[in-house]
């Protein structure tokens, strides 16, 4: 254990706050000390995964958990399907690129995502037309309030947009230890519709489709719209997509008629990017920090000298622009801490 820890090599906007303790932990039994430790110390909790859906505004008084449980298995189910579990700790992105390698389909759409594997049922991370909770059959967790170990199936996991128990009700009680996903052996189901995958095989020239190349147009166009973390520090979209009531949707299209929304039944998801865009953030910085010039729903550490709070500040008029020209309230999706 570590006092007066700098989280800044652990936190993907690089922003530079301390933690009064530190301890990394790679078995559940040195977890469950280091939960012990900070009950019999009355110290508060922060669990570090990937540190890709954070945002540090201050200093944090209590103990920061590095989660570094490692180790991915696998159990055949049948001739088409396999149930493949990885710990926590697993980097996701080289989780997809282990099941693609072995030709495991179901989570190429979800290629280049960051953060660990443990943190990915949390908010049902999704892109390019795929969600967690397609492939998703259980995550192992230890229930913080007694020590226990329990199994959640999908079910129980509530998952929604950007949503799960572990964001709602189960909120701060749960750390998932592992994920089983159901991915296919042969039989795949190529998703290609979503955003500009087919355009992107084209530009590659692929005619013939396979999950390795949908996975190299996903990195391709995340690439091409997304800075590197550790060349910018940034935790990927800062907002959630809006759903409005349709008639809401209606209404802004007769005063703005380019206003582009996907409907779902009464409602319509509406672009975040494109509402920041609209009200002139896009490219736009103020002092240590910006709006990246390609693509609007990202914040950014642009000097990478910027504190937690300038980041808070920065999103917080973002949501007042979009507001005032709109009449839409943004949400964060990036947790505060």
């Amino acid at each position: 254990m570590q006092e007066n820890f700098s989280l800044k090599p652990y936190n993907t906007f690089g922003v530079d706050a301390k933690a009064k303790y530190f301890i990394e932990v790679q078995t559940l039994e040195h977890l469950k000390d280091a939960i012990n430790y900070s009950k019999d110390h009355h110290l508060q909790v922060l669990f570090l995964g990937g540190g890709s859906n954070i945002l540090l505004t201050k200093d944090f008084d209590g103990l920061a958990i590095k989660l570094s449980l490692k180790g991915i298995s696998e159990q055949d189910l049948n001739e088409n399907e396999v149930l493949v579990t990885a710990k926590a700790g697993e980097n996701w992105h080289e989780f997809v690129m282990y099941s693609l390698e072995k030709n495991y389909g179901g989570l190429e759409n979800l290629s280049l995502i960051p953060g660990n594997v443990g943190t990915s049922p949390m908010q049902n991370i999704g892109a390019y037309g795929a969600e967690i909770k397609d492939t998703f059959v259980s995550c192992t967790v230890l229930d913080l309030e007694n020590l226990e170990v329990k199994t959640f199936n999908l079910e129980d996991c509530h998952f929604g947009y950007r949503d799960s128990i572990f964001k709602q009700e189960g909120k701060g009680r749960y750390v998932i230890l592992e994920v089983s996903f159901k991915l296919t052996r042969k039989d795949h189901h190529i998703k290609t519709e979503y955003g500009a995958i087919k355009t992107e095989l084209e530009n590659l020239g692929i005619t013939h489709l396979t999950i390795q190349n949908v996975s190299k147009a996903v990195i391709n166009i995340r690439q091409s719209k997304l800075p590197d973390p550790k060349i910018m520090g940034n935790a990927g979209s800062f907002f959630k997509n809006p759903t409005i009531p349709l008639t809401q949707f209606e209404d802004l299209k007769l005063k703005f008629e380019n206003i582009p929304g996907y409907p779902n039944g009464d409602v319509v998801k509406v672009p975040a990017g494109w509402l920041i865009e609209q009200c002139g953030w896009k490219g736009k910085q103020i002092g240590n920090t910006a709006s990246h010039q390609l693509q609007a729903l990202v914040i950014v550490n642009a000097t990478g000298n910027a504190t937690g709070k300038e980041i808070f500040d920065f999103s917080t008029e973002i949501i007042h622009s979009v507001k005032e020209k709109f009449g839409i309230e943004l949400e964060r999706e990036v947790n505060i801490i």
